[in-house]
């Protein structure tokens, strides 16, 4: 069967493509996280282009596993290191700016990241700032309305989120 030959990424883009006029391309999102001392603590990074307050995402390469995809921004973007869940804490949706100057419609898979691991040296160090703050101030500082709402329903519960 045909779906057998394909990867979780094709078969994901090729349904995309069955819906809708523009295809909504596939991102995955890091949602890093630690306790701190009642609560928990999410990173945020700043993007390399504004400099706004983002959660580290990127596209899914080959054939990985969207949640391995989701860990590996994390490190190459914020240096962190973890327990990464298998299941999605949710999603979001924004329009993205290719360098093309195209603006692309992106629906982000979250994926909860239980950082161990804080790394002083990692691939993006020089273009990105990393803060731990707490999940309310993070809603506050994050630019999509339903990435907030995420982020505030994981602070709530975050183990429910967890891997």
């Amino acid at each position: 069967m045909i779906m057998n030959a394909l990867t979780s990424n094709q078969l994901v883009e090729r349904v995309r493509r069955l819906f809708g006029k523009v295809p909504c391309r596939l991102q995955v999102a890091a949602l890093p996280w630690r306790t701190a001392g009642d609560g928990v603590e999410i990173m945020l990074i700043t993007s390399r282009d504004t400099g706004r307050w983002v959660l580290p995402k990127g596209w899914p390469e080959n054939d990985e596993n969207l949640y391995d995809a989701a860990a590996r921004e994390a490190a190459e973007e914020a240096g962190l290191s973890g327990s990464v869940s298998r299941q999605h804490a949710g999603r979001y949706y924004y329009s993205k700016a290719l360098s093309s100057g195209e603006d692309v419609p992106c629906e982000v898979l979250v994926y909860a990241l239980e950082v161990d691991k804080v790394a002083e040296k990692w691939k993006e160090k020089r273009q990105r700032k990393r803060k731990w703050v707490t999940p309310s101030e993070a809603a506050r500082m994050l630019n999509e309305p339903d990435l907030c709402k995420l982020v505030s329903a994981f602070g709530a519960d975050p183990r429910r989120f967890a891997a």
